[in-house]
């Protein structure tokens, strides 16, 4: 798909959403996005999905504080509120959802599990939405980060296996 693109779909400078979301995902998103900078010369940079879904509410429902609230795994939402400016209020966190709710309690929700959240509230303005790439332009300078690792919002399933015990 990308070498159908014009010119191949080489770029100067490429964006990646470093998450959360999906585990593999985010993992095959950001791979794609280091070899292809490699491989072009390419300037890489990062931002979190929630600051684009954030830049795509700002966008429809003008500079407003917005919580964003995106499925998750286990039950849980990615939650993290942003200022009128795009400023994120806190690092995003997986929650329950009534924990969700109770922390983040901003008049605007925006994101997959928005119209969720504001019926659990008891009020607020939904918008419904996803993290589309095509919003890039909508994002803070101070969005982009050179660092492109994964932002997982949540601890790992998976846990390593105590050590062996010693000799018997």
């Amino acid at each position: 798909m990308i070498a159908a693109l014009p010119g191949s779909g080489r770029a100067d400078r490429i964006a990646v959403a470093r998450g959360p979301g999906s585990f593999t995902g985010v993992r095959i998103g950001i791979a794609v996005a280091r070899s292809l900078a490699y491989a072009w010369d390419a300037q890489l940079v990062g931002y979190s999905t929630m600051a684009m879904v954030a830049a795509m509410t700002r966008q429809r429902a003008g500079a407003k504080p917005v919580t964003v609230a995106m499925e998750g795994g286990h039950g849980e939402w990615f939650v993290q509120g942003f200022a009128p400016d795009g400023v994120a209020l806190g690092e995003p966190a997986s929650l329950r959802p009534e924990a969700a709710v109770a922390q983040h309690r901003l008049a605007v929700v925006a994101g997959t599990v928005a119209e969720d959240f504001v019926a659990l509230a008891g009020d607020g303005t939904a918008h419904a939405l996803y993290s589309d790439a095509r919003a890039f332009p909508a994002l803070p300078p101070f969005a982009l980060t050179p660092d492109t690792a994964p932002i997982y919002g949540r601890a790992p399933d998976a846990q390593k296996p105590a050590p062996a015990g010693g000799p018997t």
